[in-house]
């Protein structure tokens, strides 16, 4: 009997045990090991360079710091050949698929804007009529990601836990910080020229943090801008360079010249973002959002997305070759570098996994390229697009055949052409024949008629992957190399060309090894090798691969 009794206790006393246990259950904690061993990193931090080309990895490598550019090449993994796999190659594509390792075929952001037949109107990709601003005054907080149709990374990451992770996106431009950020996250914040403060919109909150709201407090811009914009080293030693005043750069408002010292002093709120104290601004508000959040400090796998918005703005106005950039990089670098000795601080040496990629690259300005006898030139849009409609309508009978030009390719007035009782075919062979025969334009094709159009790759799959079914237009131009449709002064982006294509891709810290790899690399791929990083499910529209040698 009592050994029943024992026996009875004894198989008890385990279930009773597990059922205490079940009820009170541990903090979950996935991100040190019993031996104190980080088996998956405290903080991911994204940094999205906007508009760097792959060449400005190596091009200032020699005036570099130590700690900024040359620490990612001497410590992390180079992937030396990432191309972007779609068209156009612009803002918000770039940084939606970095995110979503998806494609605008099937994210839905089809540009910076697009033609909407539904609202007869462009689109902005993060506007969002249903929120208002948050840290400002005006619209410029009118802005959600709801207008992207698939997950991001950091979407899965909260999934992956049952929205334990916080994600956070940070950016001087609001598609920038919002697009990469995703749907779920905690907040996303970008910056409101007019009011000088960093502003996000109810879709995330009621109101700013109180760390935010210091930080705009500070003024910071005002300081930044206090006093002209002057090159880091003189002048003479940017032999990198062209000369410092040329007639094809951009000029600041009011100025005379597009020659240093650049004095910004009148409108410093607006203006910071282009220079590059707007990217130390940036970084800046990173850190304080960091600590606001308590990123990296609660047992799960944290992310920050951020953008650094004013390497685009500078490059647009002056150009690659322009003494302005050069002297952004350098100043980038030494920014980068205070950034990694603040992480290595507050969240630990190998204990953060880092990379750096870009949105997009950037053509040489057209003035530039005749100085020195080099293939480019412009292509002037409105005025052909003008002489196209006016064409179609004296053949056709069909007025403004041509609704919009947008992303490099033309949206036709479908009803028009049917009203009139048109065929929309011939429409589009005459179209595209009349376009063909412009200089500066080297295919038009109707974009139905992809599948079948005679094109090499991989200029025939970027623009399979960049054609969205309800956002895009109806009939591609691409344009011949180092040709622009902008202006006589600055430069652009969005063609399939290496120059607008090829970006830079460098992961540094937790699980990565040292080196580098000349094998070709998409875009897409960056969100899939975080998910397998991670041991977390891919974003819902991916359709990359994982770069497998850049781990231990």
């Amino acid at each position: 009997m009592k050994f029943t009794r024992f026996l009875t206790a004894a198989l008890i006393f385990p279930v009773a045990l597990m059922a205490q246990k079940a009820t009170s259950p541990a903090p979950f904690n996935q991100s040190v090991s019993k031996s104190n061993k980080a088996i998956r990193p405290k903080l991911i931090v994204g940094v999205v360079v906007d508009q760097m080309r792959w060449d400005y990895l190596y091009r200032y490598n020699n005036r570099y710091t130590a700690g900024g550019f040359k620490r990612l090449l001497q410590d992390g993994f180079s992937c030396e050949n990432t191309l972007i796999n779609y068209t156009p190659t612009i803002t918000a594509l770039g940084h939606s698929c970095v995110y979503t390792g998806s494609v605008p075929a099937i994210h839905g952001i089809a540009g910076n804007d697009w033609y909407s037949r539904q609202l007869d109107r462009l689109v902005y990709c993060t506007e969002d009529s249903t929120v208002t601003t948050v840290g400002a005054s005006g619209k410029s907080g009118k802005m959600s990601p709801r207008n992207l149709k698939v997950t991001t990374i950091g979407d899965e990451l909260r999934l992956s836990n049952n929205f334990q992770s916080k994600v956070v996106g940070v950016a001087i431009k609001d598609r920038g910080a919002i697009l990469p950020a995703g749907h779920s996250a905690n907040a996303a914040f970008w910056y409101d020229g007019g009011s000088g403060n960093f502003v996000t919109s109810t879709y995330y909150m009621k109101e700013l943090p109180g760390w935010a709201q210091s930080f705009n407090n500070e003024k910071l811009p005002q300081q930044y801008l206090s006093k002209p914009w002057t090159t880091l080293y003189p002048i003479n030693t940017y032999v990198l360079s062209t000369g410092d005043e040329k007639p094809y750069e951009g000029k600041y408002k009011n100025a005379t010249n597009t020659s240093f010292p650049h004095d910004l002093t009148a409108n410093p709120n607006g203006s910071v973002a282009n220079t590059p104290f707007g990217n130390t601004l940036t970084l800046e508000f990173a850190k304080k959002a960091i600590e606001g959040y308590g990123l990296g400090k609660s047992g799960v796998t944290d992310l920050l997305a951020i953008s650094i918005s004013s390497t685009d703005k500078v490059g647009h106005q002056f150009g690659p070759n322009a003494v302005e950039i050069e002297d952004t990089y350098l100043r980038l670098d030494q920014d980068l570098a205070s950034f990694f000795k603040y992480l290595d601080a507050k969240i630990g040496k190998g204990q953060y996994l880092f990379f750096i990629t870009a949105d997009h690259g950037v053509a040489h300005v057209p003035g530039f390229m005749e100085e020195n006898n080099l293939p480019g030139g412009i292509w002037d849009a409105a005025a052909g697009i003008k002489e196209l409609n006016q064409l179609i309508a004296s053949r056709f009978g069909v007025n403004k055949a041509i609704l919009e030009y947008a992303n490099y390719q033309l949206y036709l007035d479908h009803d028009a052409i049917e009203k009139a009782g048109k065929n929309e075919v011939e429409i589009n062979k005459f179209i595209t024949k009349w376009l063909i025969r412009q200089p500066a334009i080297l295919n038009a094709f109707p974009l139905t008629d992809l599948a079948i159009t005679a094109l090499p790759e991989p200029m025939k799959s970027m623009i399979t992957n960049g054609y969205n079914a309800k956002n895009s237009g109806d009939i591609q131009i691409v344009l011949q190399s180092g040709y622009l449709d902008e202006g006589p002064t600055g430069t652009s982006h969005g063609l399939w060309n290496p120059y607008d294509s090829h970006i830079p891709l460098v992961w540094m810290g937790w699980g990565i090894n040292h080196g580098k790899t000349n094998r070709t690399i998409g875009m897409t791929d960056i969100a899939p090798t975080i998910a397998a990083l991670l041991q977390i499910q891919m974003p819902s529209g991916n359709i990359g691969q994982v770069i497998q040698e850049i781990t231990h």
